[in-house]
């Protein structure tokens, strides 16, 4: 994780002295111009370290799916996305994303998972997965639409240890679909992402105890992630904006499926002409089989 740290300041380092931006990207800042639905030109990059904190003590896995309090559970997740263009035509992106996971439970404090004590029966962490992707203009017609496919390959030989959940074992085919409006004088934007996984995997098995040995949880399922986020801008340089997402897990081949729906709301700006910041807070309102927690969330973004 400290290598990663230093490798990202690095890179941001070498850009603040090395990079100025085209002139035809002045109109707007990164966070105006290049949402997640644009891409980028040919032998340009961008690099995105993204960090989310999610910690319940609610959830909905009682007698018939009733809330009951839990002791606290936390979930650290950690991604590095980097994107390079490599169309002449500023319609074609390859990329690599990169996932690292710190999981406490049984009413750890929720920064314990900053502590990677891997304490048994109460800890994970570890690189979980990694995903070739490319991003793609599927309609030259429409610019600010784009896809985005990866694949995920995992890094982790159980789901479960000690009792202690750090990430799905199967492999898992994931489709972004991107889409953004901007409304006349530049000051609201509307963003939209539809996420779609599908999750490969063998059948859970568990022994007489009901410890899972083998197989995916979420194994021959499909996950649905719409979104929409309407952003508002003081300045180019500085963003409100306000989120609702829901997500369904569609037939688990386990008999289990889920759904939770999230609101939510954050801030970014642009510190550099490289770099911007941003945070994030949602709170899961409503679900079913699943946690009622909050996620806080903070992410880096070099763009060069």
């Amino acid at each position: 994780m400290k290598r990663i740290i230093i490798a990202l300041l690095t890179i941001i380092t070498v850009s603040f002295s090395g990079f100025s931006q085209d002139e035809d990207q002045d109109a707007g800042s990164v966070i105006q111009t290049y949402t997640p639905s644009k891409l980028l030109k040919k032998g340009q990059w961008d690099i995105k370290w993204f960090n989310n904190l999610y910690t319940e003590t609610k959830d909905l896995f009682g007698t018939n799916g009733e809330e009951q309090t839990i002791p606290r559970n936390s979930f650290f997740t950690s991604t590095v996305d980097v994107f390079t263009g490599v169309s002449e035509k500023g319609n074609f992106n390859v990329g690599l994303l990169l996932e690292f996971r710190s999981n406490a439970i049984g009413g750890r404090d929720a920064l314990d998972v900053f502590s990677f004590d891997g304490e048994r029966g109460t800890a994970r962490s570890g690189f979980t997965s990694f995903a070739p992707a490319i991003k793609f203009n599927p309609i030259k017609s429409v610019s600010n639409f784009t896809i985005q496919t990866a694949i995920h390959i995992p890094l982790v030989d159980n789901e479960v240890e000690d009792g202690v959940f750090l990430d799905q074992k199967g492999f898992i085919f994931q489709n972004r679909f991107f889409y953004d409006y901007s409304f006349a004088g530049g000051d609201w934007q509307l963003f939209s992402e539809l996420n779609t996984e599908y999750n490969f995997g063998k059948k859970l098995e568990r022994d007489s105890n009901g410890t899972q040995i083998d197989g995916s949880f979420a194994n021959n399922s499909l996950r649905l992630t719409p979104g929409v986020f309407l952003s508002y801008f003081p300045s180019s340089k500085f963003t409100i904006l306000g989120l609702v997402q829901h997500s369904q897990l569609i037939d688990a081949g386990n008999d289990f499926s889920q759904d939770f729906t999230a609101l939510g709301g954050g801030l970014k700006y642009q510190l550099t002409d490289v770099l911007n910041i941003e945070t994030l807070y949602t709170s899961f309102v409503r679900g079913n089989d699943t946690g009622l927690g909050q996620t806080f969330n903070i992410g880096l973004r070099a763009l060069f």
